[in-house]
């Protein structure tokens, strides 16, 4: 008769297992190199949305497009061991199966030499709740602090400037020429459209109140930093009236332009080209399309890759392809609208969300894109760089099901302008064709 024999060993690998896979939190173990040793049921479920092909093998290469950088950042870490991201957040959008938006926070720890965990969590109801209470902040902050110093601007029913008073002149130097006038007036040329300013009085009716930081334009031509809140005013009269239908305030906060300015850097744009990030992209596309639920109107999306980066950054050096990689946002800002949402979503990877722009018109930004990145080479300690793009359009129609179908074909198009050689504009068409 035997008698049973216990390795210590076999024990603590089945409770490491069972821990593993009873965790409420995603947990990754992994090599240095990203490749995948062990992972819990949670951890696979949060990340299959990043997953082409349903395989997750390495998990730097699974969440590099959502955190294009972790990879240096793993391997920079100096400590034999210990904590090397907290609760970084990642945005996803979702995936064709239907699944919606979705806020990931991932921690990174070192082990030792030759592994590393990740811890992988759901955030995406507390990311919405945070984002609400930033809101609520703004608000509060528009109006109680520097209350004395403000533009009091009336607005019908269709935006326009209802009456002049003291405070409009004081504050952007306009006279009485300014009422019957859309409160455009006060914004620079291109940033915004007659949609957008439509969009804001929607959005006062839902919420209450609409507020906007950014660039103001005064009479003279002169620009300011000014935060804009408009709300409508209770008990106005429905209908063609003349009665003012919304208040608009507008404060020259010109003070705390850099303070505002960092704060929204951190958190909404990517460090290496200052374009918006993935967080910002697709909180910009959830408005969009909730917008355009309201009132209907063309949304495009032009996805772009830079070509042959790897052997860009293999031939002259990972600085190098960070000043390509710069020049092609560069040029994006030059060619696009101030209203347009441009966003680094990937490591090479780029985005434009265009609102109410159609088919033809988004191809020719795209082309203009292309070109003018095409033409400018880049030139980094003295080496000329040629660099080119491939572009993937779509347009939003009755087939679109949301922004994850949109974004999913205009990825399609991008694919399918790198199959046919790069450096060219595809274009999304039912039934697979470009």
């Amino acid at each position: 008769m035997s008698a049973a024999v216990a390795y210590p060993e076999v024990e603590e690998y089945e409770a490491l297992l069972q821990f593993l896979y009873m965790a409420p939190v995603g947990l990754v173990q992994l090599a240095a190199d990203g490749s995948i040793l062990m992972l819990n049921p949670l951890s696979a479920q949060l990340m299959m949305p990043l997953s082409r092909h349903g395989e997750l093998t390495n998990l730097f290469e699974a969440l590099a497009p959502v955190a294009p950088d972790l990879r240096q950042l793993c391997a920079a870490y100096p400590a034999d061991s210990g904590q090397i991201c907290d609760a970084t957040r990642l945005y996803l959008y979702g995936d064709q199966a239907g699944h919606g938006p979705q806020v990931l926070s991932l921690s990174m720890l070192k082990l030792d030499a030759n592994r590393l965990m990740a811890v992988l969590s759901d955030v995406t109801e507390q990311d919405r709740r945070e984002r609400q209470l930033r809101n609520t902040d703004a608000w509060l902050h528009a109006i109680m602090t520097n209350i004395a110093d403000y533009a009091l601007v009336s607005l019908d029913q269709r935006g326009r400037i209802a009456a002049w008073n003291d405070s409009i002149g004081r504050v952007t130097g306009h006279g009485r020429e300014a009422v019957g006038q859309p409160y455009a007036l006060f914004s620079p040329e291109e940033a915004t459209t007659p949609m957008r300013q439509l969009d804001r009085l929607r959005e006062a009716d839902d919420n209450g109140w609409s507020l906007d930081e950014g660039m103001r334009r005064r009479a003279d031509g002169s620009q300011f930093w000014a935060s804009a809140m408009i709300a409508p005013l209770p008990g106005r009269l429905e209908g063609e009236s003349g009665e003012p239908a919304y208040c608009m305030i507008i404060r020259d906060i010109s003070d705390k332009r850099e303070i505002s300015q960092s704060l929204r850097q951190a958190a909404y744009c990517d460090h290496l080209t200052g374009l918006s990030n993935r967080r910002a992209f697709f909180e910009s596309a959830e408005l969009e399309l909730a917008r355009n639920k309201k009132a209907p109107r063309p949304i495009s999306l032009i996805m772009l890759d830079a070509d042959h980066f790897k052997a860009i950054n293999d031939s002259y050096g990972h600085p190098a392809g960070d000043a390509v990689l710069c020049r092609l946002a560069a040029t994006m800002r030059a060619v696009c609208r101030q209203v347009d949402v441009l966003a680094r979503i990937g490591g090479e990877e780029f985005a434009v969300l265009l609102p109410s722009v159609g088919l033809e018109d988004a191809l020719a930004v795209a082309e203009r894109l292309r070109a003018q990145v095409q033409r400018n080479p880049v030139v980094y300690q003295r080496q000329r760089i040629p660099c080119t793009v491939s572009l993937g359009v779509a347009v939003m129609d009755e087939s679109t099901t949301g922004f994850e179908s949109l974004l999913a074909r205009a990825d399609q198009a991008l694919y399918q302008a790198k199959r046919r050689g790069r450096n060219q504009v595809a274009l999304w068409q039912a039934g697979g064709g470009t």
